[in-house]
């Protein structure tokens, strides 16, 4: 039997308390009212186009939805900002392999490669998601972001 247990809210880490606010309010109405939601992670966006987990949020709930361009483009403005954040160069393609933190930006940036991959094969892109992976390959090579399943799906796509 399932009881429903109150939101108790998620971690989103050191960001600003209104921006928090509104991606809490932004993850309940996701459960009711997509519009809703997107709605409130660009106004957290707005409020602070520094805040990661904005980005995060975005590109969730538009992949979650099937909205691949919206997903990409958010993982993008993500993309730029967290390289911008770490002081890599704009272009992935130019990343170099470094320690990352879990939650710094550059972590961040990784995380954002994968998905822009998962992204890329959810949209019929096998070819763009599998220059990303080869990229993290180099880039996370112990795989602490969870590369390696996107490349198990991409495989299993291939298959």
């Amino acid at each position: 039997m399932r009881t429903d247990t109150p939101f108790e809210g998620i971690d989103f880490g050191t960001v600003p308390e209104g921006v928090d606010a509104l991606l809490q309010a932004g993850v309940l109405a996701y459960r009711s009212d997509r519009a809703e939601a997107d709605a409130l992670f660009r106004e957290a966006l707005a409020l602070d186009p520094q805040a990661l987990p904005t980005y995060f949020c975005l590109y969730k709930i538009h992949t979650y939805s099937g909205r691949l361009d919206a997903a990409r483009n958010a993982a993008m403005d993500g993309l730029a900002e967290a390289a911008a954040q770490a002081g890599w160069p704009a272009d992935w393609r130019d990343w170099r392999p470094e320690e990352t933190g879990a939650a710094d930006a550059g972590r961040f940036a990784l995380y954002t490669l994968k998905a822009l991959a998962f992204i890329a094969l959810r949209d019929g892109r096998p070819a763009d998601a599998a220059e990303k992976l080869a990229r993290l390959r180099v880039l996370d090579p112990q795989g602490a972001t969870g590369w390696p399943v996107v490349a198990e799906i991409a495989e299993g796509c291939a298959a």
